[in-house]
């Protein structure tokens, strides 16, 4: 879970709280109490962990302005062709299958000096849907042998398990094998391995899964022996060398979404437990790899609610040992008109930077400003750098999160989240294996309504006044003399695997990627329509966010690829 709970914690002051609420006015002024246990490693950052989706129909992702935008918000990893397009993307033409809007100056060759640019590592995904693995091969050949770009990651499709298989009419993802079962994909995925392992043996391979808890998984369609992802890896588990998942875990509430990290743990235990009954001696090395997240599913996407969640989901999947988490998106644009969420305008937009999409009589503000979705992401910057070590951390009221960092120089880096739109937190913290200097802190914040992130003395290590709805980061540093003395040491890895439960009070809502359906659902037919509890509705409702960026006259950005709204399967 997110609140990681050390022995002497400061106990909460308040006389009670509800696990999953917001602080109310009632307990508002009083104190919660912090513990960060900073002899308790929790692994590192890793090198390449903050990342950030890419489409081939934007072509503004090579601009100066918003290339350094990027490199100044971390960004170390870029997700390209993007999202349910790439089921479609001929990488050698330049061109979709479907004749899909394909933009100028978005070709791989531009792609991968954007990536450059910004100083991060690309991750591709290779057409599934409609390529071959000989396409993907070539893809290989001339991007690390005639090109030397040292392309690592390759994600095998884009999220397979879409494509109609399980009942939801033609899905929403490109797939035009005549088999379209775990079975076939696990199959292919080796064929794919294989070609693309014999240009250059050091890519990594990743396998398309359902993220458990949430549908499709633990689904089994006719003819099928078992779930996909249990299919795939039994078949496949060998082959590859890390596994995919999109985080979209949604929320009727901006509490509720504010909520959902908690969750994390979960799923990478029933991970966890996959990787290690498929891929034998090598399952310590496999990877875990959330490709796409963001707030769709629940009020907020580009509002300060989502701008918490940012940074909070990065740092909870860092902690439990995902290597690479990608935002959705850089640009996105959106159809949809604005909504009020909390005072603030949210244009339902899954881009950090806005797209200048006017709907329901009301535009965004102009292209390539940052959303506050950007804000939290870049505060991240604050917190740690690649290498640093995550330590053990608790806050004693699910109102305020933490996550803490041991940096390089023997310092202490302390992110504090207040989830209350209405209310400061009074936080004291508590600390093991760290002796902060006496004095004034130096904070990094975002707060509703800033449009930089402020950098202050403000309060000490003790003591802290959290602003409603607002990330404070406090960078401490040691007393003098104590600056190594305490080497943190891993945390005990736990010796059973944690099921996948369903929170309560979320049946109907969005699932991962690009279709929402609660696990327990019965199987939707061609006619009915990330974590859900059962459901007893036959009607799913399948929503998108995303996909390829079209341009149309005056610039205006829409969605294509994925669908923003609607039911599959109509």
């Amino acid at each position: 879970m997110r609140f990681r709970f050390v022995a002497g914690a400061v106990a909460v002051l308040a006389a009670s709280a509800v696990v999953g609420a917001l602080a109310t006015s009632a307990d508002a002024a009083a104190t919660v109490g912090i513990s960060v246990n900073a002899g308790t490693s929790l692994g590192t950052v890793p090198s390449s962990g903050v990342g950030l989706n890419t489409g081939v129909g934007d072509d503004r992702m090579g601009d100066a302005k918003v290339t350094s935008l990027m490199k100044a918000a971390g960004v170390r990893q870029l997700r390209y062709p993007g999202g349910s397009g790439a089921d479609d993307f001929h990488w050698k033409t330049h061109t979709m299958g479907n004749g899909g809007w394909i933009v100028p100056n978005t070709d791989f060759d531009s792609f991968m000096a954007t990536a450059k640019k910004v100083g991060a590592q690309p991750i591709l995904t290779a057409n599934y849907g409609s390529g071959t693995p000989q396409e993907a091969a070539d893809w290989v050949k001339y991007a690390n042998v005639d090109k030397g770009y040292g392309v690592k990651y390759w994600e095998i499709g884009n999220e397979v398990y879409g494509n109609g298989h399980y009942g939801n009419g033609k899905g929403w993802e490109t797939d035009n094998h005549a088999d379209k079962s775990p079975k076939e994909y696990g199959k292919n995925l080796v064929a794919y391995s294989k070609a693309m392992k014999a240009v250059d043996p050091k890519v990594k391979i990743g396998a398309v899964l359902t993220t458990p808890g949430f549908w499709p998984d633990a689904e089994k369609a006719p003819g099928d022996s078992a779930d996909w992802n249990n299919t795939v890896l039994s078949i496949a588990g060998r082959s590859i060398d890390f596994v995919i998942v999109h985080w979209y875990p949604g929320g009727t509430t901006t509490a509720d979404l504010l909520n959902t990290p908690s969750r994390i743990a979960g799923v990478r235990s029933s991970l966890r437990s996959l990787i290690a009954k498929y891929t034998g001696s090598r399952a310590a090395s496999v990877e875990i790899a959330v490709t796409e997240t963001d707030g769709v599913g629940s009020p907020a996407l580009t509002s300060q609610a989502a701008a918490l969640f940012a940074p909070d989901t990065y740092m909870t999947w860092f902690e439990q040992g995902a290597t690479h988490v990608d935002w959705w998106n850089l640009h996105n644009g959106t159809d949809q008109a604005p909504t009020t969420v909390h005072g603030q305008t949210d244009y339902q937009d899954g881009g950090i930077l806005s797209a200048g999409t006017c709907a329901g009589g009301k535009c965004q503000p102009r292209r390539d400003t940052p959303f506050p979705t950007y804000w939290g992401i870049r505060s991240l910057t604050a917190l740690a750098k690649p290498g640093d070590t995550m330590v053990k951390s608790s806050s004693g009221n699910s109102s305020v999160t933490v996550h803490a960092v041991r940096n390089s120089t023997g310092g202490l880096n302390v992110m504090l989240t207040n989830k209350s739109p209405q209310n400061a937190a009074q936080v004291s913290l508590s600390y093991a294996g760290f002796t902060p200097a006496a004095g004034a802190v130096t904070t990094v914040s975002y707060a509703k309504g800033d449009t930089a992130l402020t950098t202050a003395k403000r309060g000490t290590a003790a003591a802290q006044t959290l602003p409603p709805y607002s990330i404070t980061t406090l960078q401490l540093k040691p007393v003098s003399g104590t600056a190594g003395a305490d080497k943190p040491t891993p945390a005990p890895t736990p010796t059973a695997v944690t099921p996948v439960v369903s929170a309560p009070g979320t049946t109907g809502t969005r699932a991962q990627g690009e279709i929402g359906a609660p696990v327990g659902q019965p199987t939707p037919s061609s006619t009915s329509g990330d974590l859900a509890s059962t459901g007893a509705s036959n009607a799913v409702t399948y929503s998108a966010l995303g996909g390829l960026l079209v341009i149309a006259g005056g610039g205006v950005l829409v969605l294509r690829g994925r669908r923003r709204r609607g039911l599959h399967g109509r």
